[in-house]
Formats: C-alpha cells, structure tokens, sequence
C-alpha cells in the first residue's frame, strides 16, 4: 500500500451502509498499512528531540514548528491547564538553540521566541483545582525548571536581563528527591520501572547509556522519541545504521520533523478502532494479521499499547473486547494481575485511578460472561464490584471524568455504555443521557472548550447506544444536529482534531478519533427518525463520502 492510498480525502454527506463500509475499509487498511499507528504531533517530545538530538533530519523543520505553535500569549499548548509542560520544553529547547546556533534564517525568531516564552513563564499563575493528571508530569517539570536554570546560569538566554526578572514555578522538594533517586539508578545501572522508560529523559545525562536500559529491536526506548533521544546522548550522533537513530529517522518523517509523544502505539489503535466500529454495528471485515495482534492481550501479564511501553489493563481489556465482538472471545485472565479491590489499575505501580480503563475491563468481562454458564464465579463478582465502583465515582451532574482523556465525553461514553450493557445502573445511565443532552451546543455540536467531531461523536453513541436513552425522545433531534455538525467539520477532509489524549502532552489518536466519527454517523444514518428530521429539515445528500475518510 503506497502512502497516496492513505492520504487525506473529504468525508461528508449521507452515508449508506455500502458509504460507511467503504469508509470503515478504508480505516481498517490503514491499520495494517500503517502498523505503527497514527498519531498528531507533541510540542513537548518535539521541543525535547530539539534539545537532545539536533544531529537528526527535520531539525530546521522542528524549530519552525516551534515557533510557529507559540500561542500569542507567548505559551505553547491547547488549553491553560495544559500549558506549563509544552511551554517549558519549547522555551528549554528554544534558548539551545541561540547558543547553540539555529540553523539559518531562524535565528531571529528563535531568540524572540525563546525571550517571549520565558516572559510568559514569569507571569503565568497556575489555574484554580489540581493540575492535569498526566503521566511523569512533576518529573517532567523539575527536569525541565532544572534545564532552564542551566540554560540561563551559563549564557543569560536571548535577553540577559530575563535570566534575573523570570521566575519560573518551582517543582515540589518530593518530585526533585524522586528525581535524584531515578537519576542515581541509573548511574548504577539499575532497571527501572518500566513505566519510567517512556519518560526516561528526566534522567538527563545520567540517562545517556544507561546500562540499565534496553531499546526495543526496533530501537525505540519507551516507545518515545525523547527517550530515545536521551538514552543516545545529547552529545552524541549514532552511525546511520543504529537501530535507535533509524527509530528517529523514521517517527521523525511521518510528519516532516515534528514528533508524537508516543510511537508505535500499536495494539492500543487496532483495538479502540476495531471495538468502536464493531460495537456500533458498522459491516467490516478484519483481517486475520489484525485480529491475532489482538491475541497478545490473551498471555499471562496482558499486552501494552506499544512496544517499550508497560503492559496494561485498558490495552489488554480493549484487545480482549474487540476479540470478542469479533466473534473469537477468550477468558480475560490476564487482567487479575490488576486487580485492586474493587477495581482494577491501568498497570501495577498506578498512581492513580481511571474510570474508562474500568470501563473497559466492565465491557470486556461482560462480553466474556453473555451466554456462557461455565464461567468461573470470580468474573461475575469483579464485574458487579467494578459496577459499583463507577457508579460511585459518577459527578454530580451525571458525567463521568478520567485521568486519561480531557473530554468528560470520552470518559461518560465509556462508563454509561459499560453499565448499560450490563443492565442494573439505569439510573446512573439516565443521568448521563441527561447530561449529554444538556450539554450540546448551539451549533449542533459537544465539546469541553469547543465543539469538536470527535466529542460530538461520542455523545452521539451515548445517545444512541445507550438502551436507557430509548425513553429520550430529545436523543433524536440531538443527533441529528449532531451529524449535520459532523457533516458541516468533516466536509473538506480536514476538521480539527485537538489533541486531548492525555501523555506526556495532549495527543491525537488519529484512526481511532475517526472510528468514532465514522461509528456516529453510522448510527445516525441507520435511525429512521433521525433520517425523518433531516429531510423535513431538506438536509440531503452532498459532499464527498464517509468512505472517503482521511487517514
């Protein structure tokens, strides 16, 4: 398959049901022929590939980059509560840069970047509540706080009288000792956590070599390109052939310099993807290579997203799932190893809880226990426990929340259609139909900041997944609002897709966003009253098709 077979193509109009097969086709190739997966790029890990590996192609390409996501407040990052980690690789990479020398014609903008970064940094306060829960993130800023220092301690930074007026936010004593701790296992040549290997350039130079650490086959450290960066060394330029420099070269090209936070994501794409298409009911046929990466979920210990990165419940319970809508179900024995009271933990040494990754082992235990007598016991009583556990961590106004996505769309899709499926939270269920329908915007759309497809799209299959939201006859004109606003953002091939995946940065899961648009309208397209409203409302068919979509 050449890359013009994948390229971005419109999606809109009335899709059929040979329309949305076509497209789910589409999107499934591209599973295969992008095994990888597909994911937007990182201010944060660019920032980082800036300041550890400028030996690397696309250097120029990722100053400019830099430069060019500055927001006009002078910070990087979609939102404020996200803004302190990109903005403080951007800056760090960025004052490099004018010691080092930036590349020629962008020295100019480098300096004023870098100068306009550091001022913003002075004067931002921190927003109210606790700040996002992403992963190594107090690491991530007392690395980052301590480079800067560095960086202005030893040349002043563009404007020298900055390194004396700026005042950066001052890492807590506990994240400085852990990060002490991590740096002094490595000098050892200590294994550390698996987990700390995707984020393994807070160990600065002490991460350079370290013994301790060992590439995957295809060179990547942690599935992540700082770490891989930083485990070469920043000083060092590796011959062509090394694995993890041909890693680089490669995540580097997919998007012209700029880099995603993580890569490849594998299992973690195919899973979300296949699942989300299956449950919604769109016709598609999966090849046999995909469906046995799914099996890996099946071993002892579960499977991770990608290679380098630990392995986990949600990536292990989605494979499972999606085995078995797929027709070929499997005992989920794997996740007992995390269990936790009365969840289960996204990986062994969690800081932290997640209402969708128990969501998805509720859905993956259901669709293991439907039909079968013959299932030990243990499985039926986790599910009712992991039952009461979200409806007990339900908000207030009826939506859930989740450590790893910003939408509360994402995470109130995921719990309400957990507890639906298994038939004894209606009340729960109803209260998040309720406050999905409350929440949709004047242009037809839902959104945390703004209306977006991919949020529409999952309060779309609450509405319309949800057996509980049968008795809400608001659901239909909603969704119908819902797919002229999906038609409306897809129509030239190219709607906005924020990031809002929550890694080390906020990230776009590209195929699996698509999955769910393609899976909303599918839904929508095959509701007769929802097809009632739009040709009272003369929307026919226009546009480009669904099967046509860009991935």
């Amino acid at each position: 398959m050449s890359a013009s077979d994948l390229a971005p193509a419109p999606c809109g109009g009335e899709a059929d049901e040979q329309d949305v097969a076509a497209g789910a086709e589409r999107l499934i190739a591209g599973l295969a022929g992008r095994p990888w997966g597909q994911v937007g790029v990182s201010v944060y890990e660019t920032g980082r590939l800036v300041a550890l590996a400028p030996w690397l192609t696309g250097h120029a390409e990722r100053i400019a980059y830099l430069i060019e996501a500055q927001r006009e407040n002078g910070r990087w990052g979609a939102h404020d509560e996200y803004d302190l980690v990109p903005t403080l690789s951007a800056v760090e990479a960025l004052l490099g840069e004018t010691r080092r020398g930036a590349p020629e014609g962008l020295g100019e903008y480098v300096a004023r970047s870098a100068a306009r970064g550091l001022r913003a940094l002075s004067v931002r306060r921190p927003p109210e509540g606790a700040a996002p829960d992403m992963p190594a993130r107090e690491l991530i800023v007392a690395y980052l706080t301590e480079a800067i220092d560095r960086r202005l301690r030893d040349s002043g930074g563009p404007e020298p009288h900055l390194a004396e007026a700026v005042a950066l936010p001052r890492p807590d004593p506990a994240s400085v000792a852990k990060l002490a701790r991590i740096r002094a296992g490595l000098r050892s040549g200590a294994r550390l956590p698996e987990k700390l290997l995707h984020a393994l350039e807070v160990g600065g130079e002490a991460a350079a070599g370290a013994l301790g650490v060992r590439p995957e086959p295809l060179g990547a450290v942690g599935a992540s390109p700082a770490a891989t960066a930083a485990w070469l060394g920043a000083g060092t330029v590796p011959e062509p052939g090394h694995p993890a420099r041909r890693y680089l070269e490669a995540v580097a090209g997919l998007h012209g310099g700029p880099v995603p936070c993580a890569l490849p994501i594998t299992v973690f794409e195919r899973g979300w993807v296949l699942s989300t298409l299956k449950r919604a009911g769109v016709p598609l046929c999966a090849p046999e290579a995909l469906v046995a990466s799914l099996r890996a979920g099946e071993r002892a210990g579960g499977v991770p997203a990608g290679p380098g990165l630990p392995a986990d419940a949600d990536t292990t319970s989605v494979a499972l799932y999606a085995l078995a809508l797929l027709g070929d179900p499997v005992e989920p024995a794997a996740l007992w190893d995390y269990k936790a009271g009365e969840h289960f933990v996204t990986w062994r040494g969690e800081e932290g809880v997640s209402t969708t990754v128990n969501a998805h082992v509720l859905d993956c235990l259901h669709a293991y226990l439907a039909g079968r007598t013959d299932a030990p016991t243990r499985y039926a009583g986790a599910a009712g426990q992991v039952a009461g556990w979200l409806r007990d961590r339900q908000r207030a106004d009826g939506s859930w929340a989740d450590r790893w996505h910003a939408s509360p769309y994402y995470a109130t899709m995921s719990c309400a259609l957990a507890l639906d499926a298994r038939g004894d939270s209606p009340e729960a269920v109803r209260r998040a139909i309720r406050w999905t329908l409350s929440t949709q915007r004047a242009d037809g759309s839902w959104g945390l900041w703004s209306g977006t497809a991919e949020e529409t799209a999952y309060a779309m299959q609450t509405l319309l997944l949800c057996r509980a939201a049968a008795a809400e006859p608001a659901r239909l004109r909603a969704c119908a609002r819902g797919r002229m606003f999906l038609e409306r953002s897809c129509g030239d091939g190219h709607p906005p897709m924020p990031a809002m995946w929550h890694d080390k940065d906020l990230y776009a899961p590209r195929a699996i966003i698509w999955a769910a648009v393609i899976s909303a309208r599918h839904l929508a397209s095959r509701n007769p009253e929802i097809r009632h409203y739009r040709r009272q409302k003369g929307y026919g068919r226009r546009g480009a098709h669904i099967r046509d979509v860009p991935y």
